[in-house]
């Protein structure tokens, strides 16, 4: 694999310019492999994480897959209505709740919901297996805590 470093990623900065420059190496990193993914496997990597959360738990709503996902309702709906248009996601309204829709996986859905070393999944698998429990529950940490942040200074304006 030939180096891809851009000129100039090596120029230090200041603490928080660099974690910064590391979290867009990843969003970076996220997009292209999300890309490919979709070239080979015809879904994203949101929508694969999508479909593999309600083979988990099928029956589950947009709501709950909304709230695990950390995402809105309104970007949810989008999401599912290409995953329904696919042919991989149906939902079914619940008899006693018209307003409730059980999210299920149609057979399409089924034959990629399992891994596939061709995901951002499998890399983040081989990742987690290699750096030990305590190094995880630090970045996740780190990473809740930034997300708070974050979304602390967008409520405050």
């Amino acid at each position: 694999m030939k180096d891809e470093t851009p000129e100039g990623a090596d120029l230090p900065l200041e603490p928080a310019l660099d974690f910064m420059q590391h979290l867009w190496a990843l969003n970076h990193a996220l997009e292209r492999m999300s890309m490919q993914m979709e070239r080979q496997l015809g879904v994203t990597a949101q929508q694969r994480l999508f479909i593999r959360c309600i083979g988990k738990y099928p029956g589950m709503t947009a709501t709950q897959l909304a709230g695990v996902m950390h995402l809105d309702r309104g970007t949810v709906s989008v999401s599912l209505r290409r995953l329904t248009a696919k042919g991989l996601v149906q939902g079914k309204r619940d008899k006693d709740d018209n307003r409730r829709v059980a999210l299920t996986l149609t057979p399409k859905g089924r034959a990629l919901d399992k891994p596939d070393p061709r995901t951002i999944e499998a890399a983040v698998k081989k990742l987690l297996a290699s750096v030990g429990a305590q190094r995880v529950a630090n970045a996740k940490d780190v990473l809740a805590r930034l997300a708070e942040e974050v979304l602390g200074k967008l409520e405050s304006d």
